[in-house]
């Protein structure tokens, strides 16, 4: 039995390990590598052996770095079962297909350069009708129900407090006369985030495969994270500026829309109209509506109050491209929340290119942002950015909000992991995190439990 890491290897996209056991290949996760355009058109094309024999894949939760390539390897000839949680499915759907039509919307675009050029046509990664064939080979799995996926290999989900429905994964392989459990944290959540539960222990693993995306790095507690957001937002209003915020559509956007929702409620937001400018996310918003199974106490009392918390009066949600152009028209204070996080497509290119040169406005980073991306040269204070193609001088205000993460930070990490028994636990991989996170972590990972801890290189494979 061997595990061989393909994704999100000291990088924090396009997670992909392969686990190879009893003569089955498994794939934990299967996620879009996102990066500087020529590389992630390599990556995400080429898989690291034949899909044709890849036995199953097991998903952890529906982001686009962690899901995001299924519908590339059932298009290339990937016939097993996906195996998910139910509110992850539901997701997929929706996200899998917004997805194709990105990656057509894309080769489209490069087509018509290319032909100018007299360069040969490219081919989308994916089509919609890829998305339509993946989701057929979806098999739902509840949280805590050990199932076997293999001959000799079973699943437990449980629930990682990430986004809804997300899960870490406990595999269970029998394999020549013994039992070997191989964990997967997935994405862990923080604790007190908004909406989902807190995340849950797996249970005692041999070797765990850990994120580390915030190795390192302290968010501000909860309150502290809503006092800052109404602060910046009345400080924006004041001058009459809009507030621009990139977010990722599912999981991001409604724990902001429901941070504001608290807000209103006690008075504390100043009053201007609030606009989710994204279908996925209003899409995405629906179905957390249908998951009430995985609430937390909090918004569980709002909604036996018969609060709405996805919902609270000057709140907009739009939906067809005519009503978000006419944001752009808005003299106004607003706040404007659309997709995508990275600020690498979706409305918000087109909502910062019409607003990053006011010096009256503000720009709400509130998720971790990649290298190569516009969101991490907004970060890092940028004076002129390229939108669209064109360059725009930076004068609108720029603030980041770690707290708002749905990753848990250094420490909470670090009790997610002290709840292994070390007299179980024999190896430690660090993954989904950039070298210098996941180098923290190792350094109090083996100080402060003494786990033989490793972070892996893409292509790297060991012995279990």
């Amino acid at each position: 039995m061997h595990v061989e890491f393909q994704g999100a290897a000291r990088t924090v996209t396009g997670s992909m390990h392969v686990v190879h056991a009893g003569g089955k290949k498994i794939f934990l996760d299967c996620g879009l590598f996102q990066g500087h355009r020529d590389e992630a058109n390599r990556r995400n094309r080429e898989f690291p052996l034949d899909p044709r024999s890849v036995d199953a894949i097991v998903l952890s939760h529906a982001h686009i770095d962690h899901s995001g390539n299924i519908p590339g390897i059932v298009k290339q000839g990937f016939t097993g079962a996906v195996y998910s949680t139910p509110a992850t499915r539901d997701l997929c759907e929706i996200m899998l297909a917004d997805s194709a039509h990105i990656q057509v919307r894309d080769a489209e675009y490069l087509n018509r350069k290319n032909r100018r050029k007299g360069e040969p046509p490219v081919e989308a990664l994916y089509t919609p009708a890829d998305a339509v064939g993946a989701m057929k080979l979806f098999r739902t799995v509840p949280y805590h129900r050990e199932t076997e996926i293999l001959p000799g290999i079973s699943v437990t989900f449980s629930d990682a407090g990430h986004i809804l429905g997300s899960a870490s994964v406990r595999v269970s392989v029998s394999e020549k006369g013994r039992t070997v459990l191989l964990g997967f944290t997935g994405d862990i959540g923080p604790d007190d985030l908004p909406i989902v539960r807190d995340p849950e222990f797996m249970g005692d693993v041999e070797v765990l495969l850990s994120e580390s995306t915030y190795g390192g790095k302290l968010h501000e507690p909860p309150l502290d994270r809503e006092e800052h957001l109404r602060r910046d937002i009345a400080r924006t209003v004041e001058r009459g500026g809009k507030v621009i915020m990139p977010a990722f559509s599912v999981g991001r956007t409604q724990n902001i829309v429901f941070t504001l929702h608290k807000l209103k409620d006690a008075n504390r937001l100043p009053d201007l109209p609030v606009y989710v400018d994204s279908p996925l996310a209003v899409n995405a918003t629906d179905i957390f509506k249908k998951h009430p199974e995985t609430f937390d106490e909090e918004i569980s009392a709002h909604i036996r109050m018969h609060h709405d918390p996805f919902g609270f009066s000057r709140l907009h949600y739009i939906r067809n491209v005519e009503d978000s152009k006419k944001l752009n028209d808005t003299p106004d204070p607003c706040l404007i929340i659309a997709a995508s996080g990275m600020c690498e497509a979706g409305r918000i290119l087109h909502h910062l290119a019409n607003n990053i040169q006011d010096s009256r406005n503000t720009v709400a980073i509130i998720g971790y942002q990649a290298e190569h991306t516009l969101g991490k040269r907004l970060v890092d204070g940028a004076d002129e950015v390229r939108i669209l193609g064109s360059v725009y001088k930076r004068r609108a205000e720029v603030v980041k909000y770690n707290a708002f993460s749905a990753h848990a930070d250094h420490e909470g990490l670090l009790k997610y992991a002290g709840k292994f028994s070390r007299k179980t636990l024999g190896k430690v991989f660090l993954v989904h995190g950039d070298l210098e996170r996941a180098t923290a972590l190792k350094a109090d990972m083996e100080k402060r439990y003494g786990y033989d801890t490793s972070i892996p290189s893409r292509g790297e494979k060991f012995e279990l």
